[in-house]
Formats: structure tokens, C-alpha cells, sequence
């Protein structure tokens, strides 16, 4: 359920042209690039509610250079392609059967999201105690800074989701095995294993970062016994295995340290939005959001206050960014489930729902303020829906 989507539109559509239903607007006779105006519909007829400017809160991984290597390639979303997002980074990185990401560790934390395939991951910690896993799709990992750490992909190969706590963070400027080796003087190499010069005489001459490679053995004959132990938090949680809160419109599986205790850095939330359902209007108070959609198509609104807010529109493999306590939604507009993450740099999950808010608020503030009908002031809750589905309604003019 969570490939990528393959629709295609057909070139018998009609030609969009920014021309709102009452008149506003215009036809653009080009040059244009048709296809993206196809795919981003809210952005040339903006809803009417639509007001004043907000930084680019969308990316696509597709528009963004492909590092090629033997064995697998990864491409990144960092502040370089999308400037708002200074809390976090992603990557997103294929292995072929057996490709190896090297040995390597990195000053930010890592936590990753497997899309497809299989892979196996391995670790230590400063105390010296080991960890080897095999993840598959679905699972999650998550290291520490400084951690050392590898991934193999198993059988049929494999495709993740990357994400680091730092905007700035870049996967080709991490800390590498290969590359400490290139850049250290051979007799250093020497002294520090207590070996002659002449056995580093085929050790790489640059950096490595992906390598093709046999894929390994069952997990039980790569065990390493560590004198010290295994790791005690695991890296690896099974997401999918978790129990879903589901609610009319779909589904959500939160995750972050109170059910990941190694994830203290990031948590983040797996959210189901069925065709005709909505993620409600909410905010987050103590992070900024990043999303990436695995499935479907749909748009947000983000409200930035002072009239301010701007609609998005959003297909599988595309980057969403939201700033800290800005308020938003994700609507499904398509025919095929929403299947996206939302991650955060926090430690909790942590969101506000509209809904809720004005349901556990004393009505006759609420009323008052909003000039309310009672059919609105009926239909509040005191409990938490993340995502909701009602009949359809009219809907007015963009």
C-alpha cells in the first residue's frame, strides 16, 4: 500500500487556465509548462480564501539531482531545494540487491522510513555494544548522532525514506569509513592496527558511499558477539505491526520515544486519508512538520495568521513542509488513498485539533466568537479525530 503512484494524465484534457468561476483572472496563451499546471491546480486558481504569500512549502523528490552509483542511488531534499525547511533534511536512497550504504556515521540523528524491499542494518554504540537487524517495509530505524552504522539491502533490493534533525544536513558530507581511510597517512594506518604500510595498498582512494556486494547470508551467520552486549534500545520499530487509531476517514500510527524509546529525537506519525476524507484542521506546537507521500494526491491550505495562507497541492513522492504552529489540513482530491508521513524534530508527537479546541472551550465563548450556528456548535467533539469524513458538500468557488 505504500508504492509510489503511477497516474498519468491523459493529453485529451482540457487546458487549465487561471481563471477563478466569478471572472477573476485570465487565459495564458504561453509558453507554460502545461503538465505542472495540471498537477498543481491550487496554485493556478488559488481558493479564494487564498491571501498574501508564504515560502515554497513543496518539493518534489523528482526535481532533484540523482546521485548514480554502483549499487544504488539516493537523492536529497535539503534548505539547498527547499530553503523553509531548517529543522529537517531527507533522503531518499534505492540499494540494489546485495548495494551497501558503507560504513558511516553522521553529526546529526537519522531515522528512516523502509518503502519497499529488504535490508539489513548494523550499528554500535560507545560503549561498544553491537546491533544487527533485518528491516522490511514499513519498519522504521533510527540512529544517534555519532553512531556508527551500515545498511545492506537483501534479495530483491530496496528503497527508505531518510530524514535528519538538521535542515542543512547533506547525505553526500557525511563521515565515512573510506574516506577517513583515503585521507589518513598510511604509517598512521600502520601504528593504528599494528600492521605493515603494504596491507592498506588496496584500500579505497576516495570516499565509496554506495557499493555493489554480494547479498548476505541468513542473519544468524553474520552474528558478531560483542564482549559487552547488544544495544538495549533497539534501532528498529515495526510501525505497520502498531495498532491503528482509526476514525472515519482513515487511519493514524503515531511513533516517537514513548513507543520508540531510541527515537528521542524525532517522532513522527503514519496517516491514512481515505478518497473524500480530510487529515482535520490542526497544528503542531512543538515542531516543525515534514511530510512525505507515499500514495495519492491531495492539497493544503497553511494558515499563517495576519490573513496569511497559501494552498499546496501534493502527489506520492513529494516533500510537504509546514512551520511550527502554523495552522493546516491535508484533503484527499484524488480517487486513491493518501498514505503520507508526518516527522517532526521532537521527542513527542505533539498536535492541536481545532475540533477539540472549540469543543472543550465553554460554548457561549465559543459562540460568541465566532458568531456560530448551532448546527456548528452541535457537531464539535471533545475527542480527537485526526482524520474525518462527512457526506460531500458544496463546495464554493475557488
Amino acid at each position: 500500500m505504500h508504492h509510489r503512484s503511477n497516474e498519468s494524465k491523459s493529453a485529451s484534457w482540457p487546458i487549465p487556465q487561471p481563471i477563478r468561476k466569478d471572472g477573476a483572472g485570465g487565459p495564458d496563451k504561453g509558453p507554460r509548462d502545461i503538465m505542472r499546471d495540471i498537477e498543481n491546480p491550487d496554485m493556478l486558481v488559488p481558493p479564494v480564501t487564498d491571501a498574501g504569500l508564504l515560502p515554497n512549502l513543496k518539493m518534489s523528490f523528482s526535481d532533484t539531482h540523482m546521485q548514480l552509483n554502483q549499487g544504488g542511488w539516493s537523492r536529497e531534499i535539503t534548505v539547498r531545494e527547499l530553503p523553509v525547511a531548517k529543522e529537517m533534511a531527507g533522503v531518499n536512497m534505492s540499494l540494489t540487491p546485495g548495494g551497501v550504504r558503507e560504513l558511516h556515521w553522521h553529526q546529526q540523528a537519522e531515522w528512516s522510513y523502509m518503502i519497499w524491499g529488504c535490508a539489513r542494518i548494523t550499528a554500535i554504540d560507545q560503549d561498544g555494544r553491537n546491533f544487527i537487524a533485518d528491516v522490511g517495509p514499513g519498519d522504521l530505524w533510527y540512529f544517534p548522532p555519532g553512531l556508527p552504522h551500515s545498511i545492506q539491502a537483501l534479495d530483491e533490493g530496496c528503497e527508505f525514506l531518510l530524514v535528519f534533525d538538521d535542515g542543512a544536513f547533506s547525505d553526500l558530507n557525511t563521515l565515512s569509513i573510506s574516506d577517513w581511510f583515503a585521507h589518513t597517512l598510511k604509517d598512521v594506518l600502520a601504528a593504528n592496527f599494528g600492521v605493515p604500510e603494504l596491507a592498506f595498498d588496496a584500500i579505497p582512494k576516495d570516499q565509496v558511499y554506495i557499493f555493489p556486494s554480494a547479498v548476505p547470508g541468513p542473519i544468524e551467520s553474520q552474528a558478531v558477539t560483542s564482549p559487552y552486549g547488544t544495544i538495549p534500545r533497539s534501532f528498529k520499530h515495526r510501525l505497520l505491526a502498531q495498532e491503528p487509531l482509526v476514525t472515519p476517514g482513515g487511519s493514524v500510527r503515531i511513533v516517537d520515544s514513548s513507543n520508540f524509546p531510541a527515537s528521542i529525537a524525532i517522532a513522527a506519525a503514519l496517516v491514512e486519508i481515505k478518497p473524500g476524507a480530510m487529515r482535520e484542521l490542526h497544528w503542531h506546537p512543538n515542531s516543525d512538520e515534514w511530510q512525505y507521500y507515499l500514495t495519492g494526491q491531495g492539497r493544503m491550505t497553511v494558515f499563517a495568521g495576519n490573513g496569511t495562507a497559501r494552498t499546496f497541492d501534493y502527489r506520492a513522492g513529494d516533500v510537504g513542509y509546514v512551520p511550527r504552529a502554523l495552522g493546516h489540513y491535508i484533503q484527499n482530491t484524488g480517487e486513491e488513498t493518501i498514505w503520507y508521513l508526518e516527522i517532526f524534530k521532537a521527542a513527542h508527537f505533539s498536535d492541536v485539533s481545532l475540533n477539540q479546541w472549540m469543543a472543550l472551550t465553554p460554548s457561549a465563548l465559543v459562540q460568541a466568537n465566532l458568531n456560530a450556528s448551532p448546527e456548528l456548535m452541535a457537531s464539535l467533539r471533545k475527542v480527537k479525530w485526526p482524520v474525518v469524513k462527512y457526506p460531500a458538500s458544496e463546495t464554493g468557488d475557488r
